[in-house]
């Protein structure tokens, strides 16, 4: 039976959900930490955008526009000299703020900048903000606020298929059946944590999905988990952005966190970066437990990427006639419907057609002015 719910249109395009010219202003991912070492500057491109991500004595990643801003050469062949990116075209220098403080030319410093981004380092990974300034929080699990915990890199993965697709995977409730055999009667809960945060949970008993071990009846882990993990299952998937998907699996004392933390690539292709994280333990026994623990999610991370990979590279999303087991789904693209959207590569706020003339106006105007000041 069909199921128009939550004021969800199954005829109409959504704007946003699965478009590879737009995606969610936020916080997204740019490589592992460890890729990073004082002084080294890396070329990346994130969202059609052409960056630099470097670190400085400080120890701080600064994430900058890759073209200098005097002739545009390209900062990423520059090199880092104290907390400084220096051009290696003419000798500019800039700070980890964008401000040009030499100019090998000049006396005195031009007062110009090159464009940076707000920054985080987090949970062994570099984020970015794709705005002007962060309205949220890094994505973080609701339970652990103040709170240690240990964590492991996963795998980075190339799927093809935009990142929206993939990532309501965790929340399909006919392909949960399908493929691991769970209960269609299986129901998710939705709380909205905020404009760009949404969590679905369901707690149900371990039995509900014994048919795993079944499925899989091959891998030891499964058997591991039926043996070791006994009570009811808490199961929660919590979206920042509709890109950044943060899986939870709590069994009694035992926490599991799964993110899967996504972009979309030019074309509409997914690349991302999983990452496990569980509780801080203390002792020598938690520690081996945390240990086992890190290694169980990594190994259900990988088979998730792997047999998302065979189900999603081949799909074409046109959800046309939504069933009930699809509200999930339904209520996932509604919120991300609602969310600022930014355009690929100028990562410029969406707006009407006026405000675009304005902008490419305004834009005109600066060059104008830049072409007086080399004439004088």
């Amino acid at each position: 039976m069909s199921a128009n719910i939550d004021n969800f249109n199954p005829v109409r395009k959504p704007k946003i959900f699965n478009n590879r010219d737009w995606f969610i202003e936020g916080w997204y991912w740019v490589l592992p930490a460890k890729l990073l070492q004082v002084g080294e500057v890396k070329s990346v491109t994130i969202y059609g955008k052409e960056l630099i991500v470097y670190r400085g004595q400080d120890k701080r990643a600064v994430v900058m526009d890759a073209y200098c801003p005097h002739l545009g050469a390209n900062l990423a062949k520059g090199k880092v000299i104290g907390n400084e990116i220096n051009c290696v075209l003419h000798g500019w220098k800039f700070d980890n703020e964008g401000v040009c403080v030499h100019v090998p030319a000049l006396d005195e410093p031009m007062a110009i900048k090159a464009k940076t981004w707000p920054t985080a380092e987090a949970y062994g990974m570099i984020w970015v903000w794709t705005g002007e300034t962060p309205q949220q929080p890094l994505p973080f699990i609701l339970e652990w606020e103040n709170q240690d915990f240990h964590y492991s890199l996963g795998s980075q993965f190339n799927i093809n298929s935009h990142p929206h697709v993939l990532l309501i995977n965790a929340i399909d409730i006919q392909h949960f059946h399908s493929v691991y055999n769970l209960p269609l009667s299986l129901v998710l809960a939705k709380q909205e944590l905020n404009e760009n945060a949404i969590v679905f949970s369901n707690v149900s008993n371990m039995s509900n999905i014994s048919d795993l071990v079944n499925v899989h009846h091959k891998s030891l882990w499964w058997k591991f988990c039926r043996k070791f993990f006994k009570g009811s299952l808490n199961y929660s998937v919590c979206y920042w952005y509709g890109t950044t998907a943060i899986v939870s699996f709590v069994v009694n004392s035992f926490q599991l966190h799964i993110i899967f933390a996504t972009r979309m690539l030019a074309g509409g292709n997914t690349q991302g970066q999983s990452l496990v994280m569980v509780k801080k333990r203390q002792g020598i026994i938690g520690m081996m437990i945390n240990k086992i623990l890190l290694l169980l999610g990594k190994n259900m991370s990988d088979r998730l990427i792997k047999n998302n990979d065979q189900f999603f590279s081949h799909i074409q999303f046109n959800l046309k006639t939504p069933l009930k087991a699809d509200l999930s789904i339904m209520q996932f693209i509604n919120h991300l419907e609602q969310q600022k959207p930014i355009l690929w590569e100028s990562w410029l706020l969406k707006r009407s057609p006026q405000r675009t003339e304005e902008h490419l106006e305004q834009r005109e105007k600066r060059g104008k002015w830049r072409d007086e000041l080399v004439n004088d």
